[in-house]
């Protein structure tokens, strides 16, 4: 793979020196088979995006009308100004979802080749995009730059994790755990790792920001199938996963319908329009706790129809609800 890559790069390089090159004049600086050099052309030109031609005039190769003004080389890719301008606003919308800087410092040194390749008018006109642009998150739930830095060096260079993590769902008390990290997961403003837990032996979530230590493992990491992760991590309602999912069936009320419709509660959702305009919307579920919250957002607009067990669920939360609120004396004849 380096060699393809360095044969790649010396390609370009011949061509941006000499203004074009022959094809034997490639063939003899690469040391190479005709048909691997046309293969090496075919990959820049068609999955690399580089802006090069066969000029018969020349008998050789160069690059084309595009590369003169229109075409911009990032290392081993090329870009028009559209593309530039869109990988800006996608830096831009993940700096929003990324308020503690945890993941645009790594990012910066491409963004600033973007704004050289874009020149002085075009580095005025994405700073203009990018204040056009903005995403407001609420409830967000940091998470420590070491810990998601150290998360990360794990996930990506494929090595064991261990961490002391608090869990809330036992009153926040302290474990310590070794994972094998599969996946980041970025849902409702806070980040969480799908992993191998190595001591309960089976993959879990992890909400980042309730590690308390983290420490990158020289042990590799146990590699699952993308398929099972997805498999068991996405097959319930929001960010709770793992286990058999059971199905919820929901119908919400005329007025709510026109936009319930319209919004994705799960991937596998059903949803039907009733004649009398209300909708009625089925989706599955692991752990009822997230959707529970979730429909008492909803108030007076939805009505839970099956599993009895989420009805009682709704009811147990809206009668709690309502003890914090006691009719004070007189109230009770006003209403």
């Amino acid at each position: 793979m380096a060699l393809h890559t360095a044969r790649l790069y010396k390609i370009e390089s011949l061509i941006k020196q000499r203004g074009h090159v022959s094809m034997a004049t490639l063939l003899e600086e690469l040391e190479v088979s005709r048909a691997t050099l046309k293969r090496d052309l075919e990959y820049l030109r068609d999955q690399l995006g580089a802006p090069i031609e066969y000029d018969r005039d020349v008998n050789g190769y160069r690059f084309g009308a595009e590369y003169r003004g229109q075409k911009h080389e990032l290392p081993g890719l090329w870009f028009n100004e559209r593309e530039l301008y869109s990988l800006l606003m996608a830096h831009q919308l993940l700096s929003e979802l990324d308020s503690e800087g945890l993941l645009s410092r790594h990012l910066q040194p491409l963004l600033d080749r973007i704004h050289e390749l874009l020149g002085p008018e075009g580095q005025t006109q994405s700073r203009a995009l990018m204040r056009r642009v903005k995403i407001v998150g609420a409830l967000k739930r940091p998470v420590a730059s070491e810990f998601f830095e150290r998360v990360g060096e794990a996930l990506l260079r494929r090595r064991r994790l261990y961490m002391r993590y608090s869990t809330r769902g036992r009153g926040g008390a302290s474990s310590e755990r070794e994972v094998s990290p599969q996946r980041l997961v970025h849902y409702k403003n806070t980040w969480y790792l799908d992993a191998w837990c190595h001591t309960r032996e089976k993959l879990l979530r992890f909400a980042l920001d309730a590690m308390q230590q983290a420490r990158v493992l020289d042990a590799r990491a146990k590699d699952v199938a993308m398929k099972q992760v997805e498999a068991e991590m996405d097959a319930g309602y929001g960010v709770f996963a793992g286990g058999t999912a059971q199905w919820a069936t929901l119908r919400f009320s005329p007025q709510a319908a026109a936009w319930i419709s319209r919004e994705e509660w799960h991937p596998e959702q059903r949803g039907r329009r009733l004649d009398d305009g209300s909708y009625e919307l089925e989706l599955p579920y692991v752990d009822e706790t997230e959707l529970v919250m979730d429909l008492l957002r909803q108030g007076e607009q939805v009505r839970v129809l099956a599993p009895a067990s989420l009805q009682q669920a709704v009811r147990r939360r809206l009668e709690a609800a309502l003890r914090q609120y006691p009719i004070e004396h007189g109230e009770e004849a006003r209403a």
